[in-house]
């Protein structure tokens, strides 16, 4: 796991030029050093852009369009607006990260920051909630019938939130380092449930179907959520813990210019890619993008 002795000391959540020196803090990169590998944090910067424009709409609509429904709502409905209302938490703080990072290197701003990076690091709980949804729908339908009751997602949602603000305060407080392996266990919990749910689903999806020319559309879909699902994961969250073993393997500045930012930018992209997909099951009344609409049944799986 990732070891402290290895970099040297230097505060790590903030640009190491003094904002008040005749030359400012660097406009691109978090250390000195990092001015020979500038990419990662114009590649970071980048995100942080596209998650603000695309991301904070997104987000906006999902809560939008789950809030306002008042019927065929979906029973994993709950945990997906839970989740897009902290993607769209962490997509509003961007304006703060980009100016304190760029201009201010105010260490009270970083507290802010550290919660909400903290906040980012176990939305994850929220994904596999929705898998274990779909799970028990689909592997154990009897036992779902007697829990479709929204109150225990509500429930287990509180409970989530706990845990979440939990660990976004010790971030906030303690600094990163206090959480490190906290963030790595909740990454691998989340990646093992992950795969666990979608092999069991697609074993009975596919047993069900032998002999069949066809599978049911409801079931199809069904699969295709949870394949989303893994695919968001393995893809956004999965990159950060399988690189944090070899951190005593890479030089500074690889690590912090070049490796750490560009995986941790790719798990902060899920805060667009997660109500994009969403959004792409939603059912259009026209094909434009302004007279988009919703019926009265969405494509969504009622499990």
């Amino acid at each position: 796991m990732f070891n402290a002795t290895q970099i040297p000391d230097i505060n790590l959540h903030e640009n190491s030029t003094n904002p008040g020196s005749p030359h400012g803090p660097p406009p691109w990169y978090q250390f000195p050093v990092c001015a020979v590998a500038p990419y990662g944090f114009i590649f970071y910067f980048g995100v942080k852009v596209f998650n603000l424009a695309v991301g904070t709409p997104c987000n906006v609509l999902v809560i939008w369009q789950i809030a306002s429904k008042k019927s065929d709502a979906s029973t994993s409905d709950i945990f997906i607006f839970n989740l897009a209302i902290l993607d769209a938490y962490f997509c509003l703080m961007t304006p703060i990260d980009m100016v304190n990072r760029l201009l201010l290197g105010d260490s009270r701003i970083w507290y802010f920051q550290r919660f909400a990076y903290g906040l980012k690091d176990v939305a994850p709980l929220f994904l596999v909630c929705i898998c274990l949804d779909r799970y028990i729908a689909v592997v154990h339908p009897v036992l779902f019938t007697g829990i479709r009751d929204n109150r225990i997602r509500v429930g287990i949602s509180v409970v989530v939130w706990g845990l979440i603000l939990a660990y976004g305060l010790t971030k906030c407080i303690a600094g990163v380092m206090s959480v490190n392996e906290v963030f790595s266990g909740v990454i691998l919990f989340a990646f093992a449930v992950m795969v666990f749910c979608n092999i069991s689903i697609i074993w009975v999806l596919r047993r069900s179907v032998a002999g069949k020319e066809e599978m049911h559309p409801v079931k199809k879909k069904a699969l295709k959520m949870v394949l989303i699902i893994l695919a968001i994961i393995v893809s956004n969250y999965l990159p950060p813990v399988a690189l944090m073993p070899f951190v005593s393997y890479y030089t500074f500045v690889a690590f912090r210019c070049q490796i750490s930012i560009s995986v941790f930018s790719i798990m902060d992209l899920s805060c667009s890619i997660e109500p994009l997909l969403y959004i792409t099951k939603m059912e259009r009344v026209d094909g434009g993008c302004c007279r988009r609409g919703f019926s009265k049944k969405p494509l969504d799986v009622k499990v």
